[in-house]
């Protein structure tokens, strides 16, 4: 019923591993980034050279793979005052979150994707919203995710399906889908062209990936790489 898709694509592993899920189902898929400013605003950067390899390297996806679109979202950087927007280090707030988390910022990104994909007849938004390997946001939780698709599509009078393909995945079990949807060319893809670190390093190539070694997001990224390769 569904066949175009619109993916929240960061230029990330997560997003990169959605993206290619996407284009093994959808006849037409699109691609969404938002420039917040955040602090790790090389993932922008990030995006157009993995959607050049994606579509040089997999030219069964690249017949599918339509426009790219990134809006500016800079107005939630100026109002956020986390560790993402602003130079601070990284800790834990009085809340139990970690201060990377953007209040309100994946409700922002669908928002905005699905009045994008409405305006274009695409119908389905896919984003890499996990549930499993996560810093307990609370925008990246399932039951956050289905409300979510019933406002959009009550709001927009028109169905807008939200899938998120890596919600009960653990970090290993997303380098496995990544090798099983595109072998080892998309795996040495994300590890050498995409971009998760919070710090926005990009001086140091691990095994795993570019990346500062420290923050949140390389320490999952590492711990799920190591993982994966053991089950190899």
């Amino acid at each position: 019923m569904y066949t175009n898709a619109l993916v929240l694509f960061s230029g990330g592993q997560d997003s990169t591993t959605c993206l290619a899920w996407a284009l093994e189902r959808y006849r037409h898929v699109e691609t969404i980034g938002f420039d917040y400013g955040q602090r790790h605003r090389v993932e922008l950067e990030c995006r157009t050279t993995v959607l050049a390899q994606l579509r040089d390297s997999f030219p069964q996806w690249s017949e599918r793979l339509g426009q790219d679109h990134v809006l500016d979202l800079s107005l939630l950087g100026q109002i956020s005052d986390t560790a993402l927007t602003q130079s601070k280090a990284i800790e834990l707030q009085s809340s139990g979150l970690p201060n990377t988390f953007v209040p309100a910022r994946n409700l922002m990104f669908l928002t905005f994707a699905a009045a994008l994909a409405y305006r274009r007849g695409l119908t389905v938004l896919v984003g890499g919203m996990c549930e499993t390997d996560y810093s307990g946001y609370p925008d990246c939780r399932d039951n956050t995710l289905k409300a979510m698709q019933v406002a959009l599509s009550l709001g927009l009078d028109a169905p807008m399906v939200i899938e998120t393909p890596l919600m009960w995945l653990d970090k290993a079990a997303t380098w496995a889908m990544a090798q099983t949807l595109g072998g080892e060319t998309l795996v040495q893809l994300i590890k050498a062209q995409t971009h998760t670190c919070y710090m926005g390093d990009r001086s140091r190539l691990h095994d795993w990936g570019y990346g500062c070694g420290e923050c949140p997001a390389c320490a999952l990224r590492q711990a799920g790489y190591a993982e994966f390769i053991l089950e190899k």
